[in-house]
Parts: C-alpha cells; sequence; structure tokens
C-alpha cells in the first residue's frame, strides 16, 4: 500500500492518463483527491469519477489555476511548447511546498526553474506505462529534497519501474527506454513481414511473432538470466538458430543500435536548445 498526497495532473492525454490508471490501482491511496485537467469536456468527463476531479479548458479556461491549488504534487502533462507558458500562469497558485514534476521532453530544470521558486523534476516515462509495465527516469532538480524525490518515485512505481539519473542522463535514457518500444515494435514489424514472405497469413504471422516477443521477455523476467545466456540455451551448435545468428552478427546490429541511439540523442539535445 502506497499514500500519496493531493495530486493535479494538467494534460491528462496518454501518459497523464496512463499514471492517472495507476493512481486509481487498489493498493495506492492519493490524500485530498486527485484533480485533472483536460482541453474537451469530452475527455474531461470520461476521467470523472468519485476518486477524480476532471475540468475542462474549454468550460473554465482557468481550470489549471483551481487544479493546483492545494496540491502536494504538480505532473506537467502538456506539449513541450505550451509548458513554459503553463507554468507562468500557474505559477501563483502553487503551493509554496508543492513539486512540480514534467513529462515534456527537452524541457529542462533550468527553464522551469525560472519560472517558478517550487521543487521541479523532470521525468522521462514511456510508453508500456499504459499497461502498467513502464521504466520511467527521474531527474531531481537542484532544490529537490530526499523526500520530494521519493514522493516522485512512489508516484511513477505506480505505472512500472523507475530510475533516478541526474538531468545530464535523462536525454540518453530518452534514445535506450522512451524511443526502445518503437524499437521493439520496428524488430516485430519486419519479422512479421518476413514470415508472410514464407507463406503464412498476416494472422498467422501475428500470432508466432507477437507470441514469441512477449513469451521471450517474460521468459527473461522470470528466470533472472542474462540475455546472452538465454540466447545460448536457444542456438543449439552448427543448427538452424546458429546459422541466423551468424547472418544477424554480420549486420553488425550493434553498430546499428549504437547509430539509431546516437541519432536520436542528437536530436534529443536539439530539442533542448529549442
Amino acid at each position: 500500500m502506497s499514500i500519496l498526497p493531493t495530486i493535479a495532473i494538467l494534460g491528462a492525454g496518454s501518459m497523464g492518463g496512463a499514471i492517472l490508471s495507476g493512481l486509481l490501482a487498489p493498493s495506492i491511496t492519493v490524500d485530498g483527491g486527485i484533480r485533472v485537467t483536460n482541453r474537451t469536456e469530452a475527455k474531461a468527463a470520461a476521467l470523472r469519477s468519485d476518486a477524480v476531479t476532471s475540468y475542462a479548458l474549454e468550460n473554465d479556461p482557468g481550470a489549471n489555476v483551481t487544479a493546483v491549488k492545494g496540491a502536494r504534487i504538480v505532473l506537467i502533462g502538456v506539449k513541450p511548447a505550451m509548458v513554459p507558458d503553463l507554468l507562468r500562469t500557474i505559477g501563483p497558485a502553487l503551493a509554496e511546498d508543492a513539486i512540480v514534476v514534467s513529462v515534456a521532453a527537452g524541457v529542462t530544470i533550468a527553464t522551469m526553474e525560472a519560472l517558478i521558486p517550487q521543487v521541479v523534476l523532470r521525468a522521462m516515462p514511456n510508453t508500456p506505462a499504459l499497461v502498467g509495465r513502464g521504466v520511467t527516469g527521474v531527474s531531481p532538480g537542484s532544490r529537490a529534497t530526499p523526500e520530494d524525490v521519493a514522493l516522485a518515485l512512489t508516484l511513477f512505481d505506480t505505472v512500472g519501474q523507475v530510475l533516478e539519473i541526474p538531468e545530464s542522463k535523462i536525454d540518453a535514457l530518452s534514445t535506450i527506454s522512451g524511443s526502445g518500444p518503437a524499437y521493439v515494435f520496428y524488430l516485430i514489424e519486419q519479422l512479421t513481414k518476413t514470415a508472410v514472405a514464407l507463406g503464412f497469413t498476416w494472422q498467422e504471422a501475428a500470432t508466432m511473432v507477437n507470441g514469441t516477443f512477449l513469451g521471450a521477455a517474460e521468459l527473461l523476467e522470470a528466470s533472472g538470466e542474462d540475455p546472452s545466456e538465454l540466447r545460448r540455451r536457444v542456438t543449439s551448435p552448427r543448427g538452424t538458430t546458429e546459422r541466423a545468428i551468424w547472418e544477424l552478427e554480420k549486420a553488425d546490429l550493434s553498430a546499428v543500435f549504437d547509430r539509431a541511439t546516437a541519432a536520436a540523442l542528437e536530436r534529443a539535445r536539439e530539442l533542448s536548445t529549442g
């Protein structure tokens, strides 16, 4: 059982909504309740419940200010370009002890600390948070105490695993766990095409490939073994898998991933500098 103080989620889109789902788990208690904001009444209405006070900006342009009053944790889930103006808007209404956590890529702690005097943290969750299997990197700002960081870690622990890292690593983390699901989906996509080329239907191919990726990931977690050891066990000497791995080795996938993550990191740094 985890207990968290009053939380406001400004911009409860896909990621904010995922975190909201985690907070509504039976094992989580939010003292003081949860407030969320969205642009439209349709989106706000879908989230409204006895446990969630949900505001629509189209009905009340000041909803973000209303939502943050008295909130101890304020999660910023709007698009990166909107963050500075949002902080200027809500700044006067924030409690002195509020902890402001942004999940916006490219908006630095220094930028946020220059706009508000409260504790600021950056977080980089990934999309598997939608099913409670996320990986989130959390970077504390200069004003954050260990207690503040612990609250932020507890918040993201509701949707998966959490790493506390310095901000200097958060862009690099985004290229691995942040973009990583897209890499996995791309590999699944390509292997599915290969299965179809071998004569299987799309449904048969999807069953084989999706099931294999899911099963392999669950086996990796359940076994506690290194992935290289699990690969070795599948790769019989002079067998079919060994021949396939040899072809993959010739493609130098390690170098491909190095180049891919380097490109993603370069783009992250471009976004951080505007």
